[in-house]
């Protein structure tokens, strides 16, 4: 198994049809203990039972830095170590240009952006004591393609810094042999896009996905999954697109 022996922390991971759970499960499936952290404790800890015996829930808002703190010192004081964190928690709103409010930019960016800085930061002082992490990063299609199909310009911006800011980690925390990476997915049926996607929005959207058809939280997880393996470990600040050739660059 890819993953035996390790622990793995998945950031808004309780959501049932989203790409965090699917995440989780399939790193439980290759032999990781899995921490879900999410807004709701409650549901964080469902999730993890959802899985299996030995994962946990950690209630943990990603904007508030003393919370992601609180919520590492719980999780590795519950396994003992760390060794993957996957930065998966975020919002999108489906606004124009001239509609984002002071209010929406602060929103958006803090939970997509903010929140990735925050995490990161509570678990690498453990990685880096361990001289071993591997960090991938949740930003969007939208990110490189300016814009997406249902999140605002906010979105794309907001998902555009995490690119930044993952490639600055993995420069810096290259020699801590602390692996950091994005995954920038395309269209995919969750969730979030659930009620906004008609059959003639599909239809559209189909006429440029090479591959033709829409992405599920599985094909995202793989992604995640490959990142956080060992058989990827000369792999850092890349960015994996997974979006059916919606964009190819």
């Amino acid at each position: 198994m890819l993953l035996n022996g390790k622990t793995a922390v998945i950031s808004g991971a309780a959501s049932r049809a989203g790409i965090g759970l699917a995440t989780a499960r399939l790193f439980a499936s290759q032999g990781a203990r899995i921490a879900i952290l999410d807004l709701d404790e409650a549901a964080a800890a469902a999730a993890a039972a959802d899985i299996g015996p030995g994962h946990i829930g950690v209630a943990c808002d990603v904007t508030d830095d003393a919370a992601c703190k609180t919520a590492a010192a719980r999780v590795i004081e519950a396994f003992g170590h760390v060794d993957i964190l996957i930065n998966n928690a975020g919002i999108t709103q489906p606004l124009k240009l001239m509609d984002i409010a002071p209010g929406n930019w602060d929103k958006v960016l803090d939970v997509n952006l903010r929140g990735v800085l925050y995490l990161s930061q509570a678990f690498i002082p453990h990685m880096r004591s361990r001289k071993s992490g591997s960090i991938a990063c949740m930003s969007s299609v939208s990110a490189q393609r300016g814009g997406g199909i249902f999140g605002g310009p906010h979105y794309s911006a907001a998902k555009a810094g995490v690119l930044g800011l993952a490639k600055a980690m993995a420069r810096e925390l290259g020699p801590d042999n602390i692996r950091v990476n994005s995954v920038t997915p395309g269209l995919i049926q969750t969730d979030i896009t659930g009620g906004m996607m008609t059959d003639v929005i599909r239809t559209e959207i189909l006429k440029n996905i090479p591959i033709g058809r829409l992405g599920t939280a599985n094909d995202v997880a793989g992604a995640f999954l490959f990142l956080a393996s060992d058989i990827s470990s000369y792999i850092t600040g890349a960015v994996i697109d997974v979006n059916g050739g919606m964009l190819i660059h």
